[in-house]
């Protein structure tokens, strides 16, 4: 499939079992040009973005950021949505952000290098269940105001790593990310972590608002740490 759209689009994945078909938003850089790979984020939202019109995981997180630099905005980003409330690996809306993520890399020029997986909340746990199911997968990981199982922090350890958590988070307790970045740390790895003082669940208007997370993604590749 050829797609010329530039900006925000919209993309359907359908089930060859069922015939059911399922929005989701992509990113594409205004300057586009399919002869060239580009580096690809993919977003996880947080719990009130789930449902299915394909549009709204856009409107939290990643998706104002990239508004705010949309001319420049060098990524690739795509924007699967949960039905169900979960992004745990192995489960059906899991399942479909990755039938979605393999359908963007056959229809856009993707650096199969520079896949970067973030999210916030609900997302920013699926970003590491994600990662400990598909390690291969990621050249870098964002996870945001989430939290994952530290006992599997070892199978993670050499993928690069910049998690961020508001102090005073009253959703999800910022000891989750703390104990993710300690046991990442005991297992050799050198996470980045960026823990924002007297901030509450919302960190990531934060953490997404800043160039200099963009310039770190586009220095991670699997070429490097693999």
């Amino acid at each position: 499939m050829i797609i010329n759209a530039t900006g925000f689009i919209t993309q359907v994945l359908t089930n060859p079992a069922t015939g059911g078909e399922t929005p989701y938003s992509v990113f594409v850089p205004h300057h586009y040009d399919a002869r060239q790979p580009y580096p690809l984020i993919v977003f996880l939202h947080g719990t009130g973005e789930t449902g299915a019109d394909g549009v709204t995981p856009t409107m939290v997180g990643l998706g104002p950021a990239v508004r705010q630099r949309e001319h420049t905005f060098p990524f690739i980003c795509v924007f699967p949505q949960s039905q169900r409330g979960s992004w745990e690996a192995g489960y059906s809306d899991a399942n479909r952000a990755i039938a979605i993520i393999d359908q963007v890399q056959a229809n856009f020029n993707i650096d199969s290098a520079c896949l970067h997986l973030t999210g916030i909340g609900m997302g920013g746990y699926g970003t590491w269940s994600l990662a400990f199911r598909y390690p291969e997968r990621w050249a870098s990981i964002v996870p945001i105001a989430g939290g994952g199982r530290p006992s599997l922090a070892a199978t993670i350890k050499d993928i690069p790593c910049w998690c961020f958590h508001g102090e005073n988070d009253e959703v999800i307790s910022v000891e989750e990310s703390r104990a993710m970045i300690r046991a990442l740390r005991e297992a050799g790895g050198q996470p980045r972590y960026t823990e924002y003082s007297g901030v509450g669940h919302n960190c990531w208007d934060l953490a997404y608002g800043q160039d200099e997370l963009y310039e770190w993604m586009l220095g991670q590749t699997l070429r490097r740490h693999h």
